[in-house]
């Protein structure tokens, strides 16, 4: 019978070699796999951050105002507004103090004559002027009202 005698101690080692080289690529491979993975995952939270927020309105229910005299005699404003804010907490502060919101509103329209009112640029006056007459405080002390666009639902000039 023949004798078996075992293999080179070279090829032995060259194997282990292999399976250690081999072991190790597939760890960094797998470790740039999931680093690539994170990297993704601070990039979704960026596109998040930047999802679009939305919009926070508050409602002023339609009024009927009588405006200053013209040439026509008496005329009247039939409105709906509705203010678009920037955070909750001006949404509160105009919902508790409604009633004057609505008082400052009749007497700012109430000094308007119909010609002034009429023309989309009167209009975007008007909206400069409410801002305004909305800015002053309604209560002391008060942060700084966010009122970003007045947006009129309902426009009637008769």
């Amino acid at each position: 019978m023949a004798k078996s005698t075992g293999g080179s101690p070279k090829l032995l080692w060259l194997m282990i070699l292999l399976v250690l080289l081999s072991t190790a690529a597939a760890g960094a491979a797998i470790y740039m796999v999931m680093n690539d993975r994170n990297s993704g995952g601070e990039g979704s939270v960026q596109t998040q951050q930047l999802q679009r927020q939305a919009p926070i309105f508050v409602k002023i229910d339609p009024f009927t105002v009588n405006l200053a005299d013209d040439n026509f005699g008496s005329r009247l404003l039939y409105t709906g507004i509705s203010l678009r804010v920037g955070n909750d907490e001006t949404r509160e502060i105009l919902a508790e103090h409604m009633p004057q919101v609505r008082s400052r509103l009749l007497m700012l329209f109430s000094g308007k004559r119909a010609n002034e009112l009429t023309t989309p640029e009167g209009k975007r006056r008007l909206s400069d002027e409410v801002i305004a007459t909305l800015a002053e405080p309604l209560t002391e002390p008060q942060p700084p009202l966010d009122i970003r666009d007045v947006l009129f639902t309902e426009f009637i000039v008769q």
